[in-house]
């Protein structure tokens, strides 16, 4: 009596901690890319806060109003776990760091809208309901959401030795007006007269990665013609973000240079 007493308690003991050690590796999984993530930034802006959630590379989420605007997605469902899913989804150029198809069709609902230049529409996957597709030119503008988005040029400057990585004409920089502020993103771009020529950026999203696009110096040179009242270094794999800091800062110490980490799985 006393053993059966025993090894029922031993058993129920066991057992119990086999279901919280199941418990703690559910929760692992599920936090796992929460806490490689970045810490989101928070914007107030007019009729409430803009959410700026870095993803990695050139890939963020803004959130305004309950809408999620998806820019350049990749990495997977997994790299979006445990955000609301996308009411828009942005793309920048037909490049694999920018454009992916596996990811996008994991992610993609029946409410998402998308907004890409003609050479990515090329591109997109059968299963996309075209009815859902607005296709933009550089100079072309789209109201989504009641948020108003404008291509750009986004291209590498004639005569470079990096030229045909980007021509002109075929991918979109975006500026996107949300709540009574213009965010700007640059996608791949050199330190073109069109950027330079930008007026009444209030955030930033600038790009600097050789051999494809700019290097840190015309990044910053860049920046300091446009002056946006804050700025993100991002898709600067292998470039010294810090180093961009300190030349923008020197010539405008105005200017809010956000670092933040864009490689987290990096680290």
């Amino acid at each position: 009596m006393i053993y059966k007493l025993y090894f029922y308690h031993e058993t129920k003991y066991l057992t119990m901690k086999r279901k919280l050690a199941l418990i703690l590796l559910l929760c692992t999984g599920i936090f796992s890319a929460k806490a490689q993530r970045t810490a989101p930034d928070h914007e107030k802006v007019k009729g409430g806060e803009l959410v700026i959630q870095p993803i990695t590379h050139a890939t963020l989420v803004l959130t305004y109003q309950h809408k999620n605007i998806y820019i350049d997605p990749t990495g997977g469902a997994d790299a979006f776990k445990g955000l609301a899913a996308a009411d828009i989804i942005l793309i920048t150029d037909i490049h694999g760091d920018h454009f992916d198809t596996k990811t996008i069709e994991a992610i993609v609902t029946a409410k998402t809208t998308f907004i890409v230049p003609q050479a990515v529409a090329d591109k997109l996957p059968t299963s996309i309901d075209k009815q859902k597709l607005v296709i933009l030119n550089n100079g072309d503008k789209t109201t989504q959401a009641g948020i108003v988005i404008s291509a750009v040029p986004m291209y590498n400057l004639p005569g470079a030795e990096n030229a045909s990585y980007h021509t002109k004409g075929r991918g979109n920089g975006y500026i996107l007006q949300i709540g009574g502020k213009n965010i700007y993103v640059s996608g791949d771009t050199a330190d073109t007269p069109e950027m330079r020529a930008l007026k009444n950026i209030d955030i930033a999203f600038v790009c600097m990665n050789l051999p494809y696009t700019m290097d840190v110096k015309a990044a910053a040179q860049g920046v300091l013609a446009f002056k946006p009242k804050a700025v993100y270094p991002y898709h600067y794999r292998g470039q010294d973000e810090q180093a961009f800091k300190t030349l923008v800062n020197a010539g405008d110490k105005n200017i809010d240079v956000r670092l933040r980490n864009w490689y987290p799985a990096a680290k």
